[in-house]
């Protein structure tokens, strides 16, 4: 029989495991200790009378049952979240300049951003689109108060969102990614994006050539779409008219990077404070993930 309640610590521990798939981090940002991020795992499994996590060794990942519940947890911590700051906060006035890459910008924040501005009518946001290392130069030179970007090397760090994995696109009915040297739509060098791709085209023996490159998400797609390039994106950027062509027609699958976010933390009741830790609630992603930990649950 399934129990009448559900505790939301319990899912939102389980939230952040399947989030950051590392025990050790999860604890971390949760201020416990790992040993008792696994006892609340293992209470939640109890809880709902069901495995949650496969039980084969590393790496671990969720159940049929684990995948039903995230989505579950998902929503119910996101509504609890955004009715306690809805009633509980004081009426916020201010202005926010955030700063972010305009492929985020562009399919990760208008919904986010549209429910803050309902919770928060009196603060306003200013948007900045620019490629990570300019807009953290910016934030550094306080001209920013809040940046949500890609995590690079030799970059201050910040704090960590989620993992956000990086596909070969093509177009719906390109054939650009068989061609030979294989044509890349890429952002500008210094680019994360554009680095991994080459890297993985190189080690799988694949030549390649620059046939786009552009600072705007737009005319990467503007290529990709006429069937003159392939690029890199996100999975949510995938939408109609594009193809993910990772792992077909000899493309390799690429490594994923991490999202973070860069704000003053000294005060909590800032507006950017509020919209940092808004953002970090609606970024949790609604898919399972493997899940690779130190330690089993």
């Amino acid at each position: 029989m399934m129990p009448q309640t559900l505790d939301l610590s319990l899912l939102r521990t389980f939230v952040d495991v399947v989030e950051t798939g590392n025990l050790t981090e999860s604890a971390k940002r949760l201020g416990m200790t790992q040993p008792a991020v696994s006892q609340q795992l293992r209470r939640l499994e109890e809880t709902v009378r069901r495995p949650l996590f496969t039980a084969s060794r590393r790496p671990k990942t969720l159940t049929k049952d684990g995948e039903l519940l995230h989505g579950y947890a998902i929503a119910m911590l996101r509504l609890h979240d955004e009715a306690v700051s809805r009633f509980t906060r004081s009426e916020i006035t201010g202005r926010i300049v955030l700063g972010s890459p305009d492929l985020y910008a562009s399919f990760l924040l208008p919904a986010i951003l549209a429910d803050f501005a309902a919770a928060y009518p009196t603060i306003q946001i200013d948007l900045r689109c620019d490629l990570t290392r300019p807009l953290l130069q910016d934030y550094a030179a306080g001209r920013l108060d809040l940046v949500l970007v890609t995590d690079m090397p030799r970059t201050p760090p910040g704090h960590f969102v989620r993992k956000e994995p990086l596909f070969f696109v093509t177009g719906e009915t390109s054939n650009a990614q068989r061609q030979t040297p294989i044509p890349l739509a890429m952002l500008p060098q210094g680019n994360l994006y554009r680095d991994y791709a080459i890297a993985a085209l190189e080690a799988y023996g694949r030549p390649w050539r620059i046939a786009c490159e552009s600072e705007s998400i737009a005319g990467l797609l503007a290529s990709v779409q006429a069937g003159l390039a392939v690029t890199v994106l996100t999975e949510p950027a995938v939408g109609h008219g594009y193809r993910i062509c990772s792992g077909f027609d000899g493309v390799p699958p690429l490594p994923g990077v991490n999202l973070v976010l860069h704000y003053r933390r000294d005060d909590p009741e800032s507006p950017a404070a509020h919209l940092a830790r808004f953002m970090m609630h609606r970024l949790v992603p609604g898919r399972s993930r493997t899940i690779t930990m130190n330690d089993a649950p």
